[in-house]
């Protein structure tokens, strides 16, 4: 069957072309997306945020958290003792030594001005917008569907330009990783491999997005990119284990033990994460959460070597908040948060495409001919 021109697209999605069976394969599958969606509906979430101004601390015990260490870095303290402290302080767990936070955000935001730090931040969320715009510009026939995937991108960067946020690691970490996505190319991925091993060392769960980026270079042949990817694994390994000593020479046998990260809360969880980690928030649940499920067969639609691999680390993030998140964990999300409603804008492709192709009524016609 001839693919359709394209209604956004400057290429057929790929969707386009496909056998009526396996349409209608793909189309009972993207049902059974929107359905699990709902599962937000009953999945868990954080504790609600108290209104009362006295509460503050309660509402922003992390944040506050955060704060804390770095100014007390700030003043001359050593980061491992300073966080032992404010964990006990706050009555946080400290072991096992992955409670501890790497010191590199803390650190460096120790060394700066806290308006350089803002600074920076927004820096980067203005690459992330710049990059983005580069990546997808030659995906769109016409400017109208782009700009609304930039107003998606920004609908996904909500809380990542909150400056009360910029102490949180998955913030920093997200926007690299967002970075990373719209930087690599085939022949051009060295900034992507640097921009991954930063977001590692900022928040070991990017860790996640740099195996799925070395998986990929292995199955695409691109054996420079994946020994690259690979050697950033190596170094992160390193200074995991050297941040490991480091932690075990503060931590008391008597300090309190995590709970564990065996929430085993499911998909729904992921996708109300997601809901609360963009602008989704804004909308009542029921429409959100569909919306989430559309955004991931957005990327699986998009015609694009990217939109498998921004996929897989969706799923993959998937996978970590339905089996070991927590309620209080859900900040997780932001490590996928920038790009999730990009995938948005190739849902009209991809949907009209799957359903001209489920509904393929042509038939094979045998008409004999006398001679």
């Amino acid at each position: 069957m001839r693919a359709l021109p394209p209604l956004w697209l400057t290429e057929p999605s790929r969707c386009a072309g496909l056998k009526r069976d396996t349409a209608r394969w793909a189309l009972a599958l993207l049902v059974l997306l929107l359905a699990a969606s709902f599962l937000a509906l009953r999945a868990p979430g954080p504790p609600p945020v108290s209104p009362d101004p006295g509460a503050r601390a309660d509402n922003q015990a992390d944040v506050m958290l955060y704060d804390g260490i770095v100014d007390a870095v700030r003043h001359g303290g050593n980061y491992y003792q300073v966080t032992a402290d404010a964990l006990r302080a706050g009555d946080y767990p400290l072991r096992p030594f992955v409670t501890f936070r790497l010191p590199t955000l803390a650190v460096t935001q120790a060394l700066l001005p806290p308006w350089a730090v803002l600074a920076l931040l927004y820096a980067l969320v203005a690459g992330v917008f710049a990059a983005w715009f580069v990546r997808l510009r030659p995906a769109f026939a016409r400017p109208p569907p782009l700009a609304i995937a930039m107003v998606l991108l920004a609908g996904g960067m909500m809380a990542f330009v909150q400056r009360e946020l910029v102490g949180f690691h998955e913030v920093w970490a997200g926007l690299l990783i967002a970075l990373g996505l719209a930087l690599r190319r085939r022949d051009r991925w060295i900034e992507a491999v640097a921009l991954g091993l930063i977001a590692m060392l900022i928040r070991e769960t990017a860790a996640l997005y740099v195996g799925i980026m070395l998986v990929f270079a292995l199955i695409e042949g691109a054996r420079r990119e994946a020994i690259s990817w690979g050697v950033a694994i190596a170094i992160f390994a390193g200074v995991v284990a050297l941040h490991a000593h480091a932690v075990a020479q503060v931590v008391h046998p008597l300090d309190p033990a995590s709970p564990g990260w065996d929430g085993m809360l499911g998909f729904g969880f992921f996708v109300k994460t997601m809901t609360l980690s963009t602008a989704l928030l804004l909308a009542p649940l029921w429409l959100a959460a569909p919306l989430v499920g559309l955004a991931l067969f957005g990327w699986a639609a998009w015609r694009d070597p990217l939109g498998l691999r921004v996929l897989a680390v969706f799923a993959a993030y998937a996978a970590l908040l339905g089996l070991f998140g927590r309620t209080d964990t859900f900040y997780w999300g932001l490590m996928i948060a920038p790009t999730l409603l990009i995938g948005l804008a190739f849902v009209p492709d991809g949907v009209r495409d799957l359903a001209v192709a489920a509904r393929d009524r042509r038939r094979i016609v045998v008409r004999r001919v006398a001679r």
